[in-house]
């Protein structure tokens, strides 16, 4: 049974710390150069934190399997974009544990939560080469949105 915690305040740095450098290297696995990656990383850490803090929108979380940690969640309401939203910002399943079903029990855990909190939908952004990821959120329903794409002509 997966149990969502909020992620202790002692652990927030050194959770920013890793889940910014996968972010990095996610962007630049898409096509970002390193100047655009780290600009848009500045820019999202301006928009949904405060003083390295996350804003009161933002709902952190240790995924737990029983008595294992297994992953990271990250959320937020987005009522001011749209009312009832709510934003998968990042979730990882840790790498020991995947391959088990706790990526689909995880994204079922944020729905059960986000409806709780009065939410009535959710999104999320993919990166495209993120094959497994895609297809496991197809596979709850979510609906692809948009595509963007580009090509580096150097």
């Amino acid at each position: 049974m997966i149990r969502l915690v909020p992620k202790p305040d002692r652990d927030l740095q050194a959770w920013f710390t890793a889940m910014w450098d996968d972010y990095r290297k996610d962007l630049l696995d898409t096509g970002f150069n390193p100047a655009e990656a780290l600009l848009n990383i500045e820019q999202n850490k301006k928009a949904l934190f405060v003083n390295g803090m996350p804003n009161d929108d933002q709902r952190i979380f240790d995924v737990w399997d029983g008595e294992t940690k297994v992953g990271d969640l990250w959320l937020a309401t987005r009522e001011r974009q749209s009312a009832g939203e709510w934003y998968v910002y990042n979730v990882v399943v840790d790498e020991e544990f995947r391959g088990r079903g706790l990526g689909r029990a995880t994204m079922l855990a944020a729905e059960d939560y986000v409806k709780g909190q009065g939410g009535t939908r959710l999104a999320l952004n993919v990166f495209g080469p993120n094959v497994v990821a895609r297809g496991l959120y197809e596979s709850l329903g979510y609906q692809t949105m948009a595509i963007a794409m580009r090509k580096d002509l150097t």
